[in-house]
């Protein structure tokens, strides 16, 4: 077999999506074990720097050991590249490569470049690329020279690199912070829980890279025109609304009634906004009500959009469905959104990636569960935070054993590397038939 040949039978863009990813976790992992990365100086053993390498790649934010007091500058900055390339993609910063070196990318790579960014066709992938990856740094940029100040005034000369790492790490939806002292570890930005600059700015960076790429796209080339957005962008931007809206009225109304008004403002948006995707949390997870347990499992696995820094289910996977069962309601054939049909495809991939997440959700839970004797309530809150690549806590990762550390390894890979691609590229290659077998109806509800 030629070597062109195995590229092809074997190679597709899906799998190599895949070692990409996985390639520079393991990169990521074995450069956190070098004693220089420690502030102890000390070897990290590989299992721990497996989960926090893939932790940043699949810029989730669960860690084992504190970001801020474990790790040294150097051990920070691998995670903070580990974050970068997670979160605009292996492939799209192998591509940004190639193109800076003045190559011209094959027919191949700018397939492999559509799967990887999502894109809606072929043609145009490279501008989209150029487009993201200068859109990117724009936006990480002013984001921390946003926070600088107010990192400087309370932390000195290092405030500069926590302005730098704390805006890469939002824009990433990657929830990783530098906020612990050796007395107070895992607190993520609970201290500006009532500082509306920082809330506001990590608000924004989460919101602008978990909407897509082409979202952006398509805003800048349209502005506030509506009605010339393509289906999926109105589809992103009104469910991501909804998202954000109701779950901070909840929020308000019920987790955090007992803070004064503006920090009760403050805090339900911001932590409505960060569940669905980033990870960060300004106020005590653990008071929470079984209510409102329940709504941030529900939340994080719904995730970010497609095409973004996010990961999770999708909110094109929930508008689907939610439009689906609105055409079932109304006995229409096919769902219909903003004068637009949507076809059975996007309809029966929306529904296998539900059953799927919700599926390796909860028997990931069940597993840790039985293995570490935890409650189920708790253990779902873990899961679905890994798998949504969200990266919210409440406590029991840092103590978990290297079973149930494995498991949440693989939920953060299969929420951030996205469910079809691991399907398809297990399965690819399968010939499509011409023939079609009998129908037969089936009784359903």
């Amino acid at each position: 077999m030629t070597k062109q040949t195995f590229k092809k039978r074997y190679l597709t863009s899906f799998r190599i999506i895949i070692l990409g990813f996985i390639g520079i976790i393991v990169l990521g992992a074995l450069l956190l074990m070098l004693p220089i990365s420690a502030k102890s100086r000390a070897v990290t053993p590989f299992n721990q720097t497996l989960f926090t390498a893939t932790s940043a790649v699949c810029v989730t934010g669960l860690v084992v050991q504190d970001t801020a007091t474990y790790w040294s500058l150097f051990g920070q900055a691998i995670i903070l590249t580990l974050i970068q390339i997670g979160g605009l993609g292996v492939i799209t910063m192998a591509a940004t490569f190639v193109l800076l070196t003045g190559k011209r990318l094959s027919l191949s790579q700018r397939n492999t470049m559509q799967n990887a960014i999502s894109a809606p066709m072929l043609g145009g992938v490279v501008r989209l690329t150029k487009f993201v990856v200068k859109g990117t740094v724009l936006i990480e940029l002013l984001g921390a020279v946003v926070m600088m100040p107010t990192f400087v005034r309370d932390h000195g000369a290092r405030g500069v690199w926590m302005a730098v790492f704390h805006s890469v790490s939002a824009f990433c939806n990657a929830g990783f912070d530098l906020m612990g002292t050796p007395d107070n570890k895992f607190p993520s930005v609970t201290a500006y829980a009532a500082n509306p600059l920082i809330n506001t700015v990590l608000m924004f960076l989460i919101v602008i890279g978990g909407i897509s790429f082409l979202t952006w796209r398509d805003f800048i080339k349209h502005r506030f025109r509506f009605k010339r957005y393509r289906l999926q962008t109105k589809l992103i931007l009104v469910t991501s609304a909804v998202l954000i809206l109701l779950p901070a009225i909840l929020f308000f109304f019920t987790e955090y009634a007992h803070l004064p008004t503006g920090e009760r403002i403050l805090g339900s948006l911001f932590q409505s906004v960060t569940t669905r995707t980033a990870g960060f949390n300004t106020e005590n997870l653990s008071a929470l009500s079984p209510i409102g347990l329940s709504v941030f499992i529900i939340l994080m696995l719904i995730g970010g959009s497609p095409g973004s820094t996010a990961g999770g289910m999708k909110t094109t996977t929930v508008a689907v469905l939610f439009s689906n069962a609105i055409s079932c309601f109304r006995r229409k054939e096919d769902p219909e959104v903003f004068g637009r049909r949507i076809g059975a495809g996007p309809v029966k991939i929306a529904s296998t990636l539900l059953i799927l997440y919700a599926t390796i959700c909860f028997t990931g839970a069940a597993v840790i569960s039985t293995v570490e004797q935890l409650p189920l309530s708790v253990c779902l809150f873990e899961t679905a935070s890994a798998v949504g690549t969200v990266g919210l806590t409440l406590g029991i990762t840092p103590h978990l054993g290297i079973l149930s550390q494995i498991i949440l390894i693989l939920m953060m890979f299969f929420g951030r590397v996205g469910g079809m691609t691991v399907i398809f590229a297990a399965i690819s290659g399968t010939d499509k038939k011409l023939s079609r077998l009998p129908q037969e109806d089936v009784t359903v509800g």
